[in-house]
């Protein structure tokens, strides 16, 4: 998102092209000409795993990458991807695509001077980075929960933006097993887990995200905190503090790394 901050905001969309594959959501093609063609982005920014481009027309355009979804600002007349479903062009001469493989991402524009969180779902909880994030906040939300802390804290519901790489490396960071109760948790352990979870994300904000699998940045790069990953990834190798051996366990259908000698 930092990157699309220094490309888009002030930059015309002088064209627009939406394929026709069907994604989660069908492509608003009608929409996208009438409110972004010959408009300029104003600012980006996200909410969990949306990412909102307002224009300076108070349109938005809303996007989700899903699980395989790419965005980002190419040369135009650079190759196109088979995937590319939707392509701004914009008037310094650069594209901004959407590419998405699984096609479990979507598109949306709500009109100028509509709500933007009409295109979210409900019931969102604090972005991680934000002051409403609190150790004492997760010690409430956590009272009476038997569900498994990694779980818990994937909750969009709890908090937005610790998707499973990032709860397993938080984790790690603060030294508590994954498969502890939420609501066993102390208020000092809540302090560790929020401490690490902003060092974690802050860390790979600097670095320029991470890449596993398909994952590329607004310039088509990829990032690279996955060379400063701890655990994720890293089952059977020896934990980077201690020398155990890492451990891989599924965990509501996703792999979960830990080291279980550090993490109690």
């Amino acid at each position: 998102m930092q990157g699309l901050r220094r490309h888009l905001p002030g930059r015309k969309v002088i064209g627009v092209a939406a394929g026709n594959k069907k994604l989660r959501k069908p492509m608003p093609r009608k929409y996208l000409k009438k409110y972004l063609q010959g408009v300029r982005f104003e600012s980006v920014n996200r909410r969990a795993k949306f990412l909102l481009l307002t224009m300076d027309n108070s349109a938005t355009l809303v996007i989700h990458l899903g699980m395989s979804g790419r965005l980002g600002v190419f040369a135009g007349d650079s190759p196109r991807a088979k995937h590319d479903h939707l392509r701004l062009l914009l008037d310094n001469g650069m594209e901004l695509r959407f590419n998405d493989i699984r096609r479990f991402g979507f598109v949306q524009v709500v009109a100028p001077g509509r709500d933007p969180g009409e295109a979210l779902p409900a019931g969102l909880g604090p972005e991680p980075l934000g002051p409403d994030f609190t150790p004492r906040y997760m010690l409430k939300k956590a009272v009476n929960r038997k569900r498994p802390l990694k779980n818990f804290l994937m909750e969009n519901r709890v908090v937005v933006g610790i998707g499973n790489i990032y709860a397993c490396e938080t984790l790690f960071h603060a030294g508590i097993t994954p498969e502890r109760n939420a609501g066993d948790l102390s208020a000092a352990e809540w302090t560790r887990v929020v401490e690490s979870s902003r060092c974690v994300l802050q860390q790979a904000i600097g670095s320029g995200g991470t890449s596993i699998s398909d994952f590329v940045n607004e310039s088509g790069r990829t990032g690279y905190f996955q060379l400063q990953l701890k655990v994720y990834g890293r089952e059977g190798k020896p934990c980077l503090a201690c020398a155990t051996p890492i451990v891989r366990k599924t965990m509501a259908g996703r792999a979960t790394f830990f080291c279980p000698r550090c993490q109690k």
